[in-house]
């Protein structure tokens, strides 16, 4: 689907790394391998905030027969290196080191978020925060904190990000009362446990939020099921949004009748409409290393948000190598769109979507789209 406003609003050029949280930390030249997968908020002032990944990476991870990893430890930065030959470079975001038993990896960046200030209609990057920066602070974050994802629920911005260590992949949350100064609560889900999301509103004074645990094992649906086992979005519920238990019945699973969705997993915060909560999510169609990452709709029941009232089995957003074509020098990737924000302009919704693993697009959607 095309919609008449849709642009890159934040690309790699853009990111000033003499301000990076890293600067002068590692003796190692590095340089911005994407800005993108951006939550998104309103402010006070009625601009919005995007809150960006910053994967900052070695110029020269290889060198001198090692492959090396930036870690972040006591409060201070450290290259780590491995023999070449232990390790599977194929992928350029991560290195998989042979021979552990288990599929062990570390990553070619380090990411940190950054507040992004733009224009209400969020076409316009108004100011960069540098100083508000977000970098690791625990060692459940040594290798980094990624992909946040902002709720508003009453008065309070909640924001889930991905932490990650040799100790876990966990949700990690943080909290703020204006956006502006955020305090890390923790950890609130469990290893592979990602791609959290908020619901924007109580459900019988509850917090609500969608999971997506990741595993190498699922069990098979029965034959002629119109489901397909693999990854799915789950629920789960919280009195205070620190302390969550897994709903028992499932959210959103992949259909049988089509391999464009065959891993899915979460977008955007759900959002309360006059139809239910809309939920944006991403479906990934197997492709070579990374598959191709597209973004789908549902409209979830406002008192159960288990039950799936409307699913568009067609994309909303794809791809896109138009917006690309003037960075493609930059690319290291294909084939993904990975939607992680969204917010009510009234008669549409501005919706942040990570194009490429490398930037920032935004896209105005009608909600004409979505009745």
């Amino acid at each position: 689907m095309r919609f008449d406003t849709d642009k890159l609003i934040l690309v790699p050029d853009d990111i000033d790394l003499s301000r990076s949280p890293l600067a002068g930390a590692i003796g190692a030249e590095t340089y911005v391998l994407g800005a993108f997968n951006p939550g998104l908020t309103r402010l006070a002032n009625g601009n919005l905030l995007m809150m960006v990944r910053v994967a900052e990476a070695l110029r020269a991870p290889i060198e001198d027969g090692h492959v090396r990893a930036i870690r972040w430890a006591d409060g201070a930065y450290h290259l780590d290196s491995w023999p070449l030959e232990l390790a599977d470079t194929a992928d350029p975001r991560k290195f998989v080191l042979r021979g552990g038993g288990w599929k062990i990896m570390a990553l070619t960046s380090l990411a940190w978020l950054l507040p992004v200030e733009i224009s209400p209609d969020g076409l316009q990057v108004i100011a960069i925060h540098y100083d508000r920066a977000i970098a690791p602070q625990a060692d459940y974050q040594c290798y980094g904190v990624e992909d946040a994802r902002i709720s508003r629920v009453g008065d309070r911005f909640l924001m889930t990000t991905c932490s990650v260590s040799p100790e876990r992949h966990s949700t990690t949350l943080y909290s703020s009362n204006d956006t502006i100064d955020w305090t890390l609560e923790g950890i609130v889900l469990d290893h592979q446990n990602k791609d959290m999301l908020i619901f924007e509103g109580l459900i019988d004074g509850s917090y609500w939020a969608q999971t997506r645990p990741l595993g190498d094992l699922y069990f098979a649906y029965p034959p002629g099921s119109e489901w397909r086992a693999g990854p799915s979005i789950n629920l789960a519920r919280s009195p205070d949004a620190l302390h969550w238990k897994p709903h028992d019945r499932p959210g959103i699973r992949p259909h049988a009748n089509t391999v464009a969705t065959a891993r899915i997993g979460g977008g955007t915060p759900p959002i309360l409409t006059d139809e239910g909560w809309l939920t944006l999510w991403h479906g990934v169609e197997p492709k070579q290393i990374v598959g191709i990452y597209r973004t789908y709709w549902s409209i979830l029941d406002r008192d159960d948000p288990t039950k799936v009232l409307r699913t568009d089995h067609a994309p909303l957003l794809e791809p896109s190598p138009e917006l690309t074509a003037p960075i493609a020098h930059q690319m290291y990737l294909h084939d993904v769109v990975f939607t992680t924000g969204i917010v009510d302009a009234g008669d549409h919704y501005i919706v942040a979507s990570g194009e490429a693993d490398l930037a920032c697009r935004i896209t105005h959607i009608p909600k004409s789209v979505f009745a």
